[in-house]
């Protein structure tokens, strides 16, 4: 597909979404995204976190640069290609972002917000606590096997940063504490003795589970690791 290729639907529900081309962000006017940028390269964006007005010129922005960072990386990700992308100038861009670093850092925690609202969305489905800390990796399968699937974006982009108190290193921290905070209350929930400690635990086989995932191609690594958290929960 395209990079320069937005996909829309009006606010008439229709049949198929349409398709415009670079300089959707300006000039636009009652139109409604839906899976702008065909977001299906993640299960992230569940129903109601996918739909923003196309005028909303900041968050097409955004919107672009987690598109184009999470496919190749913040270093290949340039300004240039941003503008030709979003269809917008320079001089809006940075009437939103000091620089390009700010902008990074605000696409990736508005992605951040956006996957952990999906992850527990999917993952509290489950009926029970033992379910859903099991439900942990069918989760994550589903969305192994999504279109476009390329690891996670907050892995990736601290391996492009050098220091540890790097503004990305630090998004990528709070991102990996918040799924640990959550994973914890699945196992307060379950009534597990230590829930820190095997929180921790499930953390690495959630992580190396995704790693395994991109860099084998192997989709099967969350089936292995929902069976290493069979034993581990004495299931």
């Amino acid at each position: 597909m395209g990079l320069g290729l937005v996909t829309v639907k009006r606010s008439q529900p229709s049949a198929a979404p349409t398709e415009i081309g670079v300089g959707a962000a300006e000039g636009c006017d009652l139109l409604i995204f839906k899976n702008i940028l065909t977001k299906e390269n993640d299960r992230s964006t569940v129903r109601h976190m996918n739909e923003i007005t196309c005028c909303d010129t900041r968050d097409i922005i955004l919107d672009v640069t987690e598109k184009l960072i999470y496919k190749s990386g913040i270093a290949a990700t340039g300004m240039d290609l941003l503008v030709k992308t979003a269809g917008v100038s320079r001089k809006s861009i940075y009437r939103y972002f000091a620089n390009k670093e700010a902008l990074t850092v605000a696409a990736l925690q508005r992605r951040d917000v956006r996957w952990m609202l999906w992850f527990r969305t999917e993952v509290d489905k489950a009926a029970t606590p033992a379910g859903r800390l099991l439900n942990l990796f069918s989760v994550l399968k589903a969305w192994f096997d999504s279109e476009g699937f390329r690891g996670c974006a907050f892995i990736n982009t601290s391996g492009e940063t050098g220091d540890p108190q790097d503004p990305v290193r630090l998004v990528a921290k709070e991102h990996k504490q918040k799924l640990l905070d959550y994973v914890c209350e699945l196992c307060t929930e379950h009534g597990a003795t230590d829930p820190q400690a095997l929180a921790k635990q499930l953390l690495i086989l959630i992580d190396g589970a995704i790693t395994v995932a991109l860099v084998m191609g192997d989709h099967s690594a969350a089936d292995n690791a929902q069976c290493m958290a069979r034993k581990l929960l004495d299931l």
